[in-house]
């Protein structure tokens, strides 16, 4: 028997194979919280009755369903590949590095066509008892990571989901043993390509990914229910960079508007020889929007440079991560 309050809550994933279609949870996600739910449409008979003061109940029917919400969460050293997948988009198999438990998963910008989940949120009654919502076809409609001094590395997504159904079984919840990222591993690099070098003074970061799609798929012959949404606009990246004026990197770049290269990794504990526990997001163009340094005050200047990321003409955005994950 669970305890009956949100500690007793659980939130499994699997990746589906058929848009739609339940697939019994195989992982397992430690989150901070998340507002899925299911969003029903429904239309109600106005037809005039002779002395019928009152709409008649049986005449409710209800025309659509969908599902979304958000789930947000810490990064962690294991479990991350189903849900980088469904954001990224490529199809991706982990591959041992060296000869030891190191895996490096490299999940590169792609369509996001066929990939969804089905994510599974098990409730729990004041009694205990964990009633159980199984969230089918979701999409993940955008990706947002941040890190701030002395916090850990958090995530939150955005989901469209085709229905929910609630007869599957709940699934008996198991962790791996996780660390989440935090500051203390965190590292900023900019500069050309696959040559960045360390910024000094980044006190904040954060990167968004968006996925626009059309999520409004409802035909005639789909009982109320959408099929899988398809991108229908280019990839959205953005993100903001905190720092102390220490240096003028950011600001010539923004004064130039010059595009450069921007690394933003996180590096743990080592796994094996020279491998180590890495979440590394690569954006091979950025240029910056806004964050001139403004003097308010007596203290530090401290300029916030937000920025959009973009296609460099050879290379795609990727988020790479070392685990001892042997699948995804």
């Amino acid at each position: 028997m669970a305890i009956g309050s949100g500690l007793g809550a659980q939130l499994g994933i699997a990746a589906e194979t058929t848009y739609g279609t339940y697939v019994a949870p195989s992982k397992f996600i430690e989150f901070t919280k998340e507002s899925l739910v299911l969003k029903k449409t429904t239309a109600q008979s106005a037809g005039i009755a002779a002395g019928r003061l009152l709409a008649l109940s049986s005449r409710r029917v209800l025309t659509r369903k969908e599902a979304s919400g958000s789930i947000d969460f810490e990064v962690t050293n294991k479990s991350m590949g189903l849900l980088l997948q469904a954001l990224m988009g490529t199809t991706v198999t982990p591959e041992q590095q060296g000869a030891g438990p190191a895996y490096l998963q490299t999940h590169t910008l792609a369509d996001t066509a066929g990939k969804s989940l089905t994510i599974q949120k098990g409730v729990p009654l004041t009694t205990g008892v964990v009633t159980r919502k199984n969230f089918l076809g979701c999409k993940v409609i955008s990706g947002e990571f941040s890190c701030e001094v002395g916090g850990m590395l958090t995530g939150s997504y955005e989901i469209d989901g085709k229905d929910v159904e609630e007869t599957s079984a709940l699934a008996a919840a198991s962790y791996a043993n996780m660390a989440p990222y935090h500051f203390g591993q965190m590292a900023v690099k900019t500069g050309a390509f696959g040559a960045e070098t360390a910024l000094d003074g980044i006190r904040k970061m954060s990167c968004k990914v968006e996925r626009p799609q059309e999520v409004e798929r409802f035909y005639a012959g789909q009982a109320g229910l959408k099929k899988e949404p398809i991108s229908n606009d280019q990839v959205k990246i953005s993100g903001s960079l905190e720092s102390d004026y220490v240096a003028t990197t950011l600001d010539d770049l923004h004064t130039t508007d010059a595009a450069t290269s921007l690394v933003w990794e996180f590096v743990g504990p080592t796994i094996d020889a020279t491998y180590k526990e890495t979440f590394r997001i690569t954006l091979p163009a950025i240029r910056l929007d806004e964050g001139p340094p403004v003097v308010d005050g007596f203290g530090v200047v401290k300029p916030t440079f937000s920025y959009v990321g973009l296609y460099d003409g050879t290379n795609q955005p990727k988020i790479e991560y070392i685990t001892t994950d042997v699948t995804l």
